[in-house]
């Protein structure tokens, strides 16, 4: 079956081309999820007018999440990590800074902080957070030893 792509997606094509699927997967994935259109005559017709609407609404997202990151920025939170004599007790992943970011009033999935490896001393650490479309922020995360 032959799908206009709407968006992105990983190991199936970039936005606005076609490309042919299996019946099944552009039914019960891509079409549900508006992230592609059947490839009739007519859809094919329209392919340049569908793929510039695609970049005018991805320029105002591009617009707004560059705006985002620019105040995301110059966020810092505070936190604090239990240390005994062997090291840290736990660690801070990126569920827990996400956490901190939504007390500062920033939703920020968990999933777009990226850690190597989650943080187990105390110290100053620059976090990146991927918003999407290629546009990323680095917050800084100040982490403090815990008074025992």
């Amino acid at each position: 079956m032959k799908v206009i792509l709407l968006s992105d997606i990983d190991r199936v094509g970039t936005r606005g081309t076609v490309v042919n699927v299996k019946p099944g997967y552009a039914r019960n994935y891509l079409l549900p999820r508006k992230l592609g259109l059947e490839a009739t005559k007519a859809q094919l017709a329209q392919l340049e007018s569908i793929k510039k609407q695609l970049a005018t609404k991805d320029a105002k997202i591009t617009k707004r999440l560059t705006d985002f990151a620019g105040r995301l920025g110059l966020v810092s939170v505070k936190t604090t990590i239990k240390m005994g004599q062997e090291g840290a007790f736990g660690a801070i992943t990126n569920a827990d800074i996400a956490t901190l970011l939504a007390a500062e009033g920033h939703e920020i999935d968990k999933h777009s902080i990226v850690l190597a490896e989650p943080i187990k001393g105390p110290g100053v650490y620059d976090i990146a957070v991927k918003l999407g479309h290629e546009v990323s922020a680095t917050i800084k995360l100040w982490v403090a030893e815990e008074p025992a």
